[in-house]
């Protein structure tokens, strides 16, 4: 069953080397009970772990039911030990965290089977005594009922050789007695036991005893009469399935796993999640000012107008004055006329003239805008009122003494009540309210609903004593045709004005399509400049992922260790820890969420900032939580991974 031809293992300690097995050769028949004797550093502990698979020698042979396995990859070896070899170690090695009956059924989570495994766990635990202890901790059990449970762990697979190293070393006279007791009734019905011990007493157990010295055999001896139990169920190596990790039931082992760990270290995980918590919830929080601000300045910008064309006297170069020699452009009524007539460039024209008015409605005063405004300039600068109604043509031609108030100038004056056909005194003179204008909210420092809208031959002659226009608006008809039209305007005014080609502009014409899109595209960069500020915080919530995963795994060490002899891959413990830190991650994100959501929710109601709080916001916070997991807990993952068995289970 069992053959080793002048295997050999040196370790390096230091900048020495021990040389533990020098040559040795051994064969192990099916069902032989065996144990390996011998004093400290004799090598006896050395040839277990090679024979146990958990370690592979220099030089030499090993083969394990006709094949040879020490050329095998660390996968394969994972996978024969899983289903050939059952380990019961001096330690224990129980996992505190996870009650008997889960100590048991930890190796079939490395098995890629699907099966009732509590049940057989029970069965197991029946049969070294334990049954009524299968929901208790290893804390709360003896060291022999402890070593019990390893025997009960060692036999879930039903393997063919159970490997017991000093299984009685930490145990009184009684409990060493009933192990051995246990392992003798394994041996009759058919395992291969192979026992390292120091105690001749315990080695009297079994019925072949081979005595090592200097990393070489110095004697064997057997039993008179000793017989053979061969195992009616022994399995070819070369049949042992090698499962992927991405299997259901190994999949849901992980996950398991994982959770316990998360859970078994409440005050560690939740100081690790809480930067995570706090740059998720940053991240949802920034997002939603930035996305409530540009949802506010699109309202703004709505208000401007499509496709708009602002016309004032005066250069745009230095303050809005001419300078020099140059003189500043006044309008009137027909040049906006002349530019309405440059059809289809131009859809809608209208003329502009503002300036400052005292208004008084029985005992309330307030001070404000005037602006007069031509009949199309509802329609261009989303004006119209909501309540009431616009100027109509005649009333603009007639000069008539109506007007159109803002939200703020309703409230100081009304209050409450209807402004509608209510008589109100601009600068002296009577006017009846037709309409409110739509709310626009304050633009900067002006609130654009602090305004009083007046017909434009009304302000001009009758309110502010102007004979020509401040500006003229113009709505050009479509986006294409911008650059056409202020060609064609500006040809048009110097035309009009005799303003010659090469002279200094005593006019100028601003696009407000280009200062829309510049207030877009700075709103979009302060909205991914506050993301990338709180996703900083993410990142070094990473970091502290990382740093508490490499701590976990260094406290893991012989946990790990014991994983991989009972037969975990290295993918299946890389996979476990990334899943752990992603599983950090992303509890981490989700309670993000819930308080990014809830920060926005009090900065709208008590500081009253615009916010919007966005799925896509939501969506990339989460996911990208779930990539800081998977990022930050690779190197961990990949640590632990790259453990050696024998290694491992030796960390002090």
């Amino acid at each position: 069953m069992i053959e080793v031809v002048n295997i050999t293992r040196t370790y390096q300690i230091g900048e020495s080397s021990v040389k533990a097995l020098n040559g040795v050769s051994l064969k192990i028949e099916q069902g032989e009970f065996v144990a390996i004797m011998g004093a400290s550093g004799s090598g006896k502990s050395s040839l277990m772990h090679i024979l146990g698979l958990l370690d592979v020698p220099d030089t030499g042979q090993y083969r394990l039911m006709g094949r040879e396995v020490s050329k095998m990859s660390e996968d394969e070896l994972a996978s024969l030990r899983n289903n050939v070899a059952g380990f019961v170690f001096q330690q224990f090695h129980l996992l505190t965290r996870m009650s008997t009956i889960d100590n048991v059924m930890l190796p079939c989570i490395y098995s890629g089977q699907k099966g009732d495994f509590r049940k057989d766990a029970l069965a197991r635990l029946e049969t070294v005594g334990l049954s009524q202890r299968a929901d208790h901790r290893p804390n709360q059990m003896s060291g022999g009922e402890q070593q019990r449970v390893a025997i009960a762990r060692a036999l879930i697979r039903d393997p063919m050789i159970i490997f017991a190293d000093e299984p009685t070393g930490n145990l009184d006279t009684k409990n060493s007695h009933e192990i051995m007791r246990i392992l003798t009734d394994l041996h009759k019905k058919g395992k291969t036991i192979i026992m390292v011990t120091h105690e001749s007493d315990i080695a009297e157990f079994a019925e072949r005893v081979i005595t090592m010295k200097d990393g070489v055999i110095l004697e064997e001896r057997r039993k008179p009469g000793s017989a053979v139990h061969l195992s009616p169920t022994a399995q070819a190596v070369a049949d042992i399935e090698h499962p992927s990790i991405f299997k259901p039931g190994r999949m849901m082992g992980f996950v398991v796993q994982a959770f316990q760990s998360i859970v078994a270290n409440k005050i560690r995980t939740l100081l690790s999640v809480l930067g995570i918590l706090v740059g998720v919830a940053s991240v949802i929080a920034m997002m939603a000012l930035g996305a409530g601000a540009r949802a506010s300045m699109e309202e703004q910008l709505k208000s401007m107008g499509s496709n708009l064309l602002s016309i004032r006297g005066g250069s745009a170069k230095i303050g809005g004055a001419a300078q020099g020699s140059g003189t500043v452009t006044r309008f009137i009524q027909k040049d906006a006329d002349a530019i309405a007539a440059l059809s289809p460039l131009v859809s809608r024209v209208s003329g502009d003239v503002t300036g400052t008015g005292q208004l008084v409605y029985l005992d309330k005063n307030w001070s404000t805008s005037v602006e007069g405004v031509d009949f199309d300039y509802g329609q261009m600068r989303a004006s119209t009122p909501t309540i009431g109604r616009w100027f109509t043509r005649e009333e603009i031609q007639g000069r008539q003494k109506v007007a159109i108030i803002g939200t703020t100038v309703a409230a100081q004056l009304f209050g409450t009540t209807s402004p509608i056909d209510k008589i109100i005194k601009v600068n002296r003179i009577n006017f009846t309210v037709i309409g409110i204008a739509p709310a626009k909210g304050s633009n900067g420092p002006r609130d654009q609903d602090d305004v009083v809208l007046v017909p434009v031959t009304t302000a001009m002659y009758r309110v502010l004593g102007k004979n020509y226009l401040d500006g003229i608006f113009v709505e050009v008809s479509s986006a294409e045709n911008i650059n056409p039209a202020k060609k064609a305007i500006d040809a048009l005014i110097r035309k009009r004005h005799k303003v010659g080609a090469k002279e200094e502009n005593s006019f100028n014409i601003r696009d407000m399509t280009q200062f829309q899109q510049m207030l877009s595209s700075t709103t979009e960069t302060m909205s991914m400049l506050l993301g990338s500020i709180a996703a900083i915080s993410l990142v070094v919530g990473g970091i502290g992922i990382m740093n508490i995963m490499l701590v976990s795994v260094t406290e893991r060490t012989k946990e790990i260790g014991l994983r991989k002899a009972i037969g975990a891959r290295k993918g299946d413990i890389m996979m476990q820890f990334l899943i752990e830190s992603v599983g950090m991650t992303f509890s981490g994100g989700l309670i993000g969420i819930l308080v990014g959501v809830g920060v926005s929710m009090m900065l709208a109601t008590f500081a009253g900032w615009a916010v919007k709080t966005s799925l896509f916001s939501v969506v990339l916070a989460s996911g990208f939580s779930v990539l800081i997991g998977l990022f930050f807990g690779l190197w961990p993952a990949r640590k632990a991974a790259g453990l050696k068995p024998v290694e491992a289970l030796r960390y002090e």
